[in-house]
């Protein structure tokens, strides 16, 4: 349980970009680092500690990237949790402020990568998620790049067992599309047709390509502190983290089950630890931010979130009750599939959409007068984070 209020003080993001057109991410890093404060208001120097998250970089990275802002001699934590990083860096920023090892925290994820599907860096030791591709390989010997594999099985399964149509699965790319439009941050603004959608290359089960997400590189950051701190240096404190959880596999993980191997249980329990200690109910949330990689697991995770009953992602889809005029407005900065997936900083882009929405700074994509924002980060390997903010 949260034993003291912990507080989102400033948040920074810029544009996500396709690989080849981005720039290192010492600078990316530093500049979002430095959006997080000025919105903030406080300078380098006041934070006691940093929590920096990315997946493709050599080991102290972090320390690279925030050099260029200051040398002040903190603790520079470098974090890589698959494409859970930055929410995981939150976590853990979180986690020092609430338990009183410091008072002002930065958290930041930035990532460089290149084009076309994720592929293992290393291949002369065991692969990380090799568990995952034999769960994948198992139910199928076709050929096709991992993460598309694992996610296009289980929205066929999905498909299987709850009889989801073709259309419902490209309704979820069509509305991040609409959502993106006002968003200047993202890759995919340009709206497109269910027909469009079908129509792109077929991937892997129910996915075509423009049910996938695109690699991406970019960077984003969060400030945190204590209720004492942002007293003491008269910031805003409008925003507080309600309640976050985060879990990792659990042996029903890998059973028989593709929507369990990417990650379903993770979700399912790491919501129900908010919802339980915040008090607050799935029916509360106005605004989600939620992991989108694939079409396929926009649809698993509302359930998982508790935003649809089992077997009812369709429903919801299909009455518009995932966007602006229904009952909860999900991934309105665009999701992944059109704000892009640079893996270490996607959690805390995620972060800043929900706290610019909580603050009314979201534009012409603000949700109606929002009171509380849930966001969910998932990494095969895996962790799942999700965090619950609230306008107070």
């Amino acid at each position: 349980m949260m034993r003291s209020r912990v507080h989102v003080v400033g948040v920074g993001m810029i544009p996500f970009v396709k690989p080849g057109k981005h720039r290192p991410y010492t600078e990316m890093g530093s500049d979002a680092a430095s959006l997080a404060l000025k919105d903030a208001g406080i300078d380098y120097a006041d934070v006691q500690q940093a929590y920096v998250g990315y997946v493709y970089g050599d080991s102290t990275s972090g320390q690279a990237a925030l050099y260029k802002i200051g040398l002040t001699g903190i603790p520079v934590i470098n974090v890589n949790n698959n494409c859970s990083t930055g929410s995981t860096a939150l976590f853990l920023a979180r986690q020092a402020v609430q338990s009183g090892a410091a008072e002002c925290v930065l958290a930041l994820g930035f990532e460089e990568m290149a084009p076309g599907a994720l592929q293992n860096v290393y291949a002369d030791r065991p692969a990380p998620l090799g568990r995952f591709v034999e769960a994948a390989n198992e139910a199928d010997t076709v050929e096709a790049p991992m993460a598309i594999k694992l996610f296009g099985a289980a929205g066929a399964e999905y498909q299987q067992k709850y009889g989801a149509k073709l259309e419902t699965f490209a309704k979820v790319t069509t509305k991040a599309r609409r959502h993106a439009e006002h968003n200047e941050r993202a890759i995919f603004r340009k709206p497109v047709t269910v027909e469009e959608v079908l129509a792109s290359p077929k991937m892997y089960g129910p996915l075509t390509r423009l049910q996938c997400c695109p690699p991406t590189c970019g960077a984003a950051a969060a400030v945190v502190c204590s209720e004492a701190f942002a007293k003491k240096h008269n910031l805003n404190v409008d925003i507080v983290i309600r309640a976050q959880a985060m879990t990792t596999d659990f042996p029903s993980t890998f059973g028989k089950s593709m929507i369990k191997v990417v990650g379903q249980d993770l979700t399912a329990k790491a919501a129900a630890q908010v919802y339980a200690e915040s008090g607050v109910g799935p029916e509360d949330v106005d605004v989600v931010e939620l992991h989108d990689c694939f079409t396929a697991n926009e649809i698993i995770s509302y359930e998982g979130l508790q935003l649809a009953p089992e077997g009812g992602a369709e429903k919801l889809i299909e009455d518009g009750d995932n966007t602006y005029g229904g009952r909860v407005v999900t991934n309105p900065s665009g999701g992944l599939l059109s704000k892009g997936h640079p893996l270490g900083a996607t959690g805390l882009a995620q972060c800043a959409e929900l706290v610019w929405q909580l603050r009314g700074q979201a534009g012409k994509r603000q949700v109606d007068n929002p009171r509380l924002g849930l966001q969910h980060n998932l990494g095969l390997g895996g962790a799942c984070v999700v965090t619950l903010y609230e306008r107070v």
